[in-house]
């Protein structure tokens, strides 16, 4: 493809997704599609020649479209958003063209020196201790999601309670070396003879549990502390499960507290939660994945107390600051405790920068080498919007909620399932769970909304999470006049 193809067929894609987002609410918003139905319209072989542009581009809207569930919808309200703006695409197609691998600061500074300064932006635009920024001890780096950090964050605790690196010796090429010093080796969560045991809400997402699983910690070393009537962590729980397991001689490294949980978006109490982690020497990591974004409003700030207190924090401009996927910011108070666990220096990285430790290499804060240059897509989105369209943005999507939970409290036939918290509304019908399954099934099938569900206090709940870049009220309240024709 030549230079000047590429600017006629870049055109036609532009026009292509501009002409898509016009006609998004034509869509079903969730797919007709059924299981193998994209594949068999598929070609069975790879073309042997190269085919036109113009062909791939009806293909993709013969044999594509069809088969996705439209996230861009403004009636897309299921699992939480996931925004797209036009200046976050514009700049991933920067990024694409560009084909940055931002490994270190040799291989492009401004890939690394745009993230660290994008980054300490929002410590101060969300209000965030000044711990997590950059000309201190902490700082953030940009991870593909909050699993990713989840993870990051709780081998880092592993570490920094085991000293597992410093013990490096006994570790060769091709196995392990028992040098005394690793316990049941091939083991971690049992290290140095005492096993390791991690906490988090049963309210917390399942990346904490595949954390565990992942870093050989091993399930059955993770508590999931009770929730009380509002799905936020019982402190008190929590303190008695540190307390038992440290006088049994296991150790307690890493708890996992949650600012907007994703079945019904509650708010831990972060600063009684930290207080029990300080007293055992535990690792911190708050998930605001969600609510995360909300604090560029200060009035939501509340939610954050006690995030002072943490030795990580991770948040999604992914779903709500109006970034596309992916783009995750995953923040931590000592640097040092991140790169300690991830750095390894062969031969064939080095360089005169990083040798003289003036600059920050971002492969060592991560478990990738590679990665995108994703801090253009937060920088553009930023500069175009700026906070005060940001705040406009999430309050706008609030206020809509709230209007909808204001629909179901003064229904006599559905009622709240949960307290109305940023732009999600949990609720259900009067009936049975069978009924609310029911009316999930019909208005998902409908197509002119998808929601998703959950279990809340034992009952199937209906979720609301209001949050698409183009939804205005007429899409929040069709959801409601879809729900009373199906409970007819």
């Amino acid at each position: 493809m030549t230079p000047e193809q590429f600017r006629e067929h870049g055109h036609q894609a532009i026009d292509w997704l501009a002409d898509y987002h016009e006609r998004i609410e034509s869509y079903p918003v969730g797919t007709r599609s059924r299981p193998g139905s994209v594949r068999a319209s598929l070609q069975s072989a790879a073309p042997e020649s190269g085919e036109p542009f113009e062909l791939i581009l009806r293909d993709l809207e013969r044999v594509i479209v069809p088969g996705l569930t439209h996230w861009q919808s403004p009636s897309f309200f299921g699992y939480f958003p996931s925004n797209a703006s036009p200046p976050s695409i514009l700049a991933d197609l920067i990024s694409s063209g560009l084909g940055i691998q931002g490994m270190m600061w040799a291989t492009s500074p401004a890939c690394t020196e745009l993230e660290t300064h994008v980054l300490d932006w929002l410590v101060d635009l969300l209000g965030l201790p000044s711990a997590f920024r950059s000309d201190g001890e902490g700082g953030g780096v940009i991870q593909d999601t909050a699993s990713s950090s989840t993870l990051c964050a709780l081998l880092a605790a592993r570490e920094r309670m085991t000293g597992f690196a410093s013990n490096a010796a006994g570790v060769i090429q091709g196995g392990y070396k028992d040098n005394g010093d690793f316990g049941n080796l091939g083991d971690f969560g049992n290290l140095g003879g005492a096993t390791l045991v991690a906490y988090a809400s049963r309210e917390a997402h399942s990346s904490v549990t595949k954390a565990v699983k992942v870093a050989g910690i091993g399930e059955a070393n993770l508590r999931l502390i009770e929730a009380d009537d509002e799905q936020m962590m019982d402190p008190a729980a929590l303190g008695l499960a540190m307390d038992t397991d440290a006088k049994a001689g296991r150790r307690p490294f890493f708890v996992c507290a949650t600012i907007g949980t994703t079945t019904s978006a509650a708010v831990d109490p972060v600063r009684a939660i930290g207080a029990h982690a300080a007293r055992h020497g535990a690792w911190l990591h708050v998930d605001a994945a969600y609510a995360g974004s909300a604090c560029v409003c200060e009035e939501f700030r509340g939610s954050h107390d006690g995030v002072d207190l943490a030795d990580s924090y991770t948040f999604n401009p992914h779903k709500w600051l109006l970034t596309n996927f992916d783009c995750n910011v995953f923040y931590v108070r000592d640097r040092r405790a991140l790169t300690d666990t991830f750095a390894i220096n062969p031969e064939y990285l080095r360089n005169a920068a990083s040798d003289a430790g003036g600059v920050i290499d971002y492969r060592d804060w991560h478990i990738p080498l590679g990665r995108r240059f994703r801090a253009l897509k937060l920088w553009f989105v930023l500069r175009s919007y700026g906070a005060d369209g940001l705040r406009r943005h999430i309050r706008r999507h609030v206020e809509l909620a709230k209007r909808f939970a204001d629909l179901v409290s003064a229904s006599n036939n559905f009622e709240l399932a949960a307290p109305q918290r940023f732009g999600l509304v949990c609720f259900r019908h009067r009936g049975d769970d069978e009924k609310n399954r029911a009316i999930l099934r019909a208005v998902n099938e409908g197509g002119s909304a998808y929601l998703t569900h959950a279990v809340i206090d034992g009952k199937v709940a209906l979720r609301l999470a209001i949050g698409a870049v183009g939804t205005e009220w007429r899409h929040v309240a069709g959801v409601w006049e879809a729900m009373e024709e199906n409970d007819e």
